[in-house]
This record gives structure tokens, sequence and C-alpha cells, in this order.
């Protein structure tokens, strides 16, 4: 259920109606707009009529219930945009935001030398992986906390912001250490016990779409983060598993412009993982953009023949520059900025 606040209403009204919830055992979640103010109400099980008690209140405008299993998340609760400040980045404010780096950190000068090649390209988020999910028990399974450290100085060296995925909830405390957003993978979209976790942080936080999901049960996972107080939240939809087999997955361009009707929060695209092809990223990425995306993740390596992991779909930094030239022109026609370079500190 909703509770839209009058115009008029005061901080006393507000407060009044926040108590009458509380003493009927339910939470309520403030959201302050330019306009108006929206109590969303967290629960099941409502009385019929029970709207209908707080539309009499004062600086009660209207009570309607919300018909979607996502509540937090929807824009019946949130009508505008949620944008998100990462250490001064805007994510979901108008600026076209692209986070790249290596899909793992293979050493420190790998790691340095990569950052310092995404900065001068653009790239306004470091993204790398020090604990990596992978298919095979063999495959490589990141560098751990040795890796995060290497994200660290990478970050002094250039003042990007980084982000790096948390596979489990006892791995938390020490990532938040580390990072400015967490990365929830395809893998973990349903990992109910991580995502209270993460949404028990202040941190931003990045959830991927399973490989596998339907865009409600996208939005239901990201309700659990939400609901556990952490707004800053943005979706990352990254591909999915289909029939196709030229492609390591179908990236869903639908499912951006369907997340953006339905929700507020920020909408990243992941066109390395969603082609599996480094000279797929370009196109998409351009595609994702024109689809209403606010940003891109994608993988860069100074020599992806040689990578420990996922090579054939990262970017050589020379390519990278040549896609972030063309996105420019892409994001300028949907009437939105590409955001610059963060500045090293």
């Amino acid at each position: 259920m909703i509770i839209v606040m009058g115009k008029s209403a005061t901080e006393q009204d507000i407060k009044r109606v926040i108590d009458r919830l509380e003493e009927d055992g339910w939470q309520a979640e403030v959201s302050h707009g330019a306009e108006r103010t929206v109590i969303g109400v967290i629960g099941t099980g409502f009385p019929e009529d029970y709207q209908e008690h707080f539309e009499v209140m004062p600086g009660v405008d209207s009570a309607t219930r919300i018909s979607k299993p996502y509540k937090l998340a929807s824009r019946d609760f949130k009508p505008t945009d949620t944008v998100i400040d990462v250490n001064g980045v805007q994510i979901g404010g108008g600026d076209f935001v692209v986070m790249a780096g290596p899909c793992s950190v293979e050493g420190r000068d790998h790691c340095l030398s990569t950052a310092k090649a995404v900065a001068d390209h653009g790239a306004r988020l470091l993204r790398g992986g020090a604990f990596k999910p992978r298919t095979s028990p063999y495959s490589f399974q990141g560098m751990g906390e040795e890796g995060l450290e290497y994200l660290s100085e990478a970050r002094k060296l250039t003042g990007l912001p980084v982000i790096t995925e948390v596979m489990e909830p006892g791995d938390v405390d020490l990532v938040e250490q580390y990072t400015d957003v967490f990365q929830i993978g395809t893998r973990n979209m349903q990992n109910y016990p991580l995502l209270r976790r993460v949404g028990q942080s202040r941190k931003a936080v990045m959830l991927k779409r399973g490989m596998s999901a339907t865009i409600e049960e996208w939005l239901l996972a990201s309700e659990y983060i939400l609901a556990e107080g952490n707004k800053n939240v943005m979706l990352c939809e990254r591909g999915i598993r289909t029939f196709e087999t030229m492609l390591r997955n179908t990236l869903d361009l639908g499912a951006i412009a369907m997340a953006r009707r339905l929700t507020h929060l920020p909408i990243i695209a992941d066109p390395s993982h969603g082609t599996g092809k480094w000279y797929l990223v370009k196109p998409m990425a351009l595609a994702a953009a024109a689809m209403g995306a606010d940003g891109i993740i994608v993988e860069v390596h100074p020599d992806p023949d040689h990578a420990w992991s996922d090579g054939p779909q990262a970017l050589t930094p020379d390519n990278f520059g040549d896609m972030m030239r063309s996105l420019e022109a892409v994001v300028t026609a949907t009437g939105r900025r590409m955001a610059s370079a963060a500045a090293a500190v």
C-alpha cells in the first residue's frame, strides 16, 4: 500500500501517519519527492478497508494498494528516478556512466595499468574481480584479499571508485573495506541471505539479472536489498540463457526498456557477458545506450589472448577508447551526457 501526502501536508501530518502504521505493526518507508511525499507500507494481510482509515487523516491525499509484488522498487512507490552517488559519480542522474576493467585482477602491475588505461579513456568506475564464481571448480577463482588491495591501490592512483563482486554473506565485511559498489553476480541473484546482508550496508549494490530470471524475479531480488534499508541499488542486464549457441548469452535489450518503465532504479548493461565476443561489445553498448540504460560495465584487458578469465570478451584499451568515442554520439542523441573521466587524486 502507498499513502500519498498532499502538497500542504506538514511534518506532523507525516509523523502521525507513520506512528499509526507502526502501532499497527507495519513498516513505513518514506520517499520525499519534489512535489509530494509518498509513504510505502511494507507488509501483507492488510484489512480490506485499511486504506480508508488513512484517507481521512490530515494531510493525506490518497491511499491505495500496490498490486505489484515488488513494492519499494516500483515506480508506484517512487515515480522519480533514483540517483546514486558513488564518491561523486552520479548514477541515474542523466549522465551515462561507464564501468570498466579486467574480469579478474591478475596482479598489481596488471591492475594498475588497466585502471589507468580505462580512466584515460573516460571510465568513471573501475571493475575488477577478486572473488570469481566460475562454472568449473578448476578455473581460476580470483586472488581474494590480495586482489582487493590492488583495486584499492588503483583507486588511489586514478580516482576511480571500485566495483567488485561479493559472493557470500561472510565476505561482505571484508569486501566492504575495499569496494565502493558491491556487485551481486548472476549466480547469486537469488542468494537471499547475501542480498539481505548487503542490504544492511549503505554502500551501493549492483544486482545482475540471473541468467534464467524473469524481469519480475529480478525486481523481486532487488526488493530484498531495499527492504533492509539500502536504497542505493542499481540493476544490471547481463544477458540471459537462450537456445542460441553462437553467443555466450542473449543481451535482453527489451528488458532495459521494460525495467525503465517499471522501476525507478538505475539500469546498467553488460555487453561483455551479454555476448561473450569482444567485437560485439561495442555495437551492443551503443544499442544499450539507445535503449535508455544509465551506463554499461565492460571488461578491458591489455592482452586478452593471455587473460586468466574471459579473454574472448575483453576489449583492449585501444578498442575501449574507440567504443567510448562512438558512445558519445549515441548518448548525446538520447538527450543525456557522457560522464567525463574522474580526476586522479
